[in-house]
């Protein structure tokens, strides 16, 4: 039986190349197509089903739940159209550019579209039922995969479709839906593809300088988190806050989608291994632990803060802990991601309440507080905690290990995010503004977006 050698979702060097984690054994020049193996098609079935639940239904059910009765079903609508409208963006062309190897100079920053319309997949099915496909073929680093083409698309899909539902936190209440629609494909191309392509593609820059995101905190998190604060400035705040009762619609929707978003983080975590192995299982525990850890974090912080625990605070905590270990959850060990928990729950706490207040900034659901600053979080601390032996091959024995360097290195990874997310965010933002307006007017916002925009209300 031939042995696998798991290998990482980064760099590891020149002379290995790139892996998403996934079991291979031949890489970069002498890479050829490897047999179908079964248990890790089966768990990426498995996990891509799990990551797409993360989005319909569950956060929309945890956004909805947050918001005044008057625009519950227009939050539902938003996370349900961009389910749908991302799908198509993604299978036209945000898949190709993120996961082709580009040409020439532009290589490390944006693929190419050789995968329009998902075009070329079907050789990979023309081979047979029990081959593999080449990620990054073209590139100096292509490997050889265990999984179908098409379930990797699809896998990857999820990503793609939950990271600009996530913005729609920071604009709940107030955003024209015709202008979301907009801004949402546009962001999908021109802000999301080309971040994932840095990160996660056999020749993205970011990988290349060995950053080390195993699951999204860099591609999913602060890349949403800074698009989602550039749309609470654009857009201003709402209408009658600090003046009207804001309190969640309901806190049970709150807590059944936070619930529905904690299970499917175990196919975003340990789905992102790209195959059923150990690195999966220790994935899977560490983020049960964080996600623990920041709950509790976030329930104390609060309790001490404001003299009760609330569900809608131990929710958002879990959160918090969820979004803090998707970098790390790969290359961490279980008391670390203890640390990571509490520092994420404690710390999107405070972002949460006292720093967007002290700012000024109406972030409606906490978007950047949330996922910017628990993905900055999980960041940087991945390149404190990092364990060697998690990213080790036969090639690079000694894996990463967290260090003062690998820290500049996440730093870098981090910032470049908030960078270009930001700035083209804001131009997307001002450009949709002066072509079809960003906000319904103030009475329509008065009277909510459910039956102004959709013509429905809850009853």
């Amino acid at each position: 039986m031939m042995q696998k050698k798991y290998l990482p979702r980064w760099r590891l060097g020149a002379a290995t190349g790139l892996l998403l984690g996934l079991p291979a054994v031949a890489l970069a020049a002498d890479a050829k197509p490897l047999p179908l193996d079964t248990g890790d098609t089966a768990w990426m079935l498995t996990s891509t089903a799990l990551v797409l639940m993360m989005t319909v239904p569950g956060l929309g059910l945890f956004y909805a739940g947050m918001v005044r009765k008057k625009n519950v079903l227009a939050t539902l609508m938003q996370s349900f159209a961009i389910c749908c409208l991302v799908t198509i963006v993604w299978v036209v062309a945000g898949y190709s550019l993120a996961f082709t190897a580009g040409h020439g100079a532009t290589m490390p920053y944006i693929g190419d579209m050789s995968r329009f319309m998902l075009f070329g997949m079907e050789k990979n099915i023309k081979l047979g039922a029990d081959t593999g496909f080449m990620f990054g073929a073209g590139s100096p680093n292509a490997a050889a995969m265990t999984i179908p083409e098409s379930v990797y698309m699809m896998f990857q899909m999820t990503f793609a479709i939950i990271t600009p539902a996530l913005i729609a936190g920071a604009f709940a209440d107030r955003m024209k839906f015709s202008a979301m629609c907009v801004f949402m494909g546009l962001w999908s191309l021109l802000v999301y593809s080309p971040v994932a392509h840095w990160v996660w593609s056999a020749s993205g820059w970011v990988a290349t300088l060995g950053a080390l995101d195993f699951a999204g905190g860099t591609v999913v998190h602060i890349n949403a988190g800074i698009a989602g604060l550039m749309c609470a400035l654009v857009l201003g705040k709402r209408v009658g806050l600090g003046r009207d009762d804001m309190h969640p619609f309901n806190t049970s929707y709150v807590m059944i989608g936070a619930s529905l978003l904690w299970v499917g983080w175990f196919g975003f975590n340990a789905g992102s291994a790209v195959g059923s192995n150990g690195r999966a299982g220790m994935a899977m525990a560490v983020t049960q632990i964080a996600t623990a850890a920041a709950a509790l974090s976030w329930m104390f912080a609060e309790w001490i803060a404001k003299g009760k625990p609330t569900l809608v605070g131990i929710c958002s905590g879990a959160v918090a802990g969820l979004v803090a270990i998707t970098p790390a959850s790969g290359f961490v060990l279980p008391g670390p991601s203890i640390i990571i928990g509490l520092v994420a729950g404690a710390g999107c706490f405070w972002s949460a309440t006292y720093m967007k207040n002290l700012l000024g900034y109406d972030d409606s659901l906490d978007c950047f507080g949330v996922h910017g600053i628990g993905g900055i979080i999980g960041a940087l601390l991945t390149g404190v905690f990092a364990f060697g032996p998690l990213s080790a091959t036969s090639s690079a024995p000694g894996g990463t290990s967290g260090s003062l360097h690998q820290l500049m290195i996440q730093a870098i990874a981090v910032c470049s995010t908030l960078v270009y997310s930001g700035t083209v965010s804001f131009v997307l933002l001002k450009a949709i503004d002066a072509v079809m307006g960003l906000r319904v007017s103030e009475d329509q916002e008065m009277e909510g977006l459910d039956i102004v925009l959709h013509g429905e209300r809850l009853v």
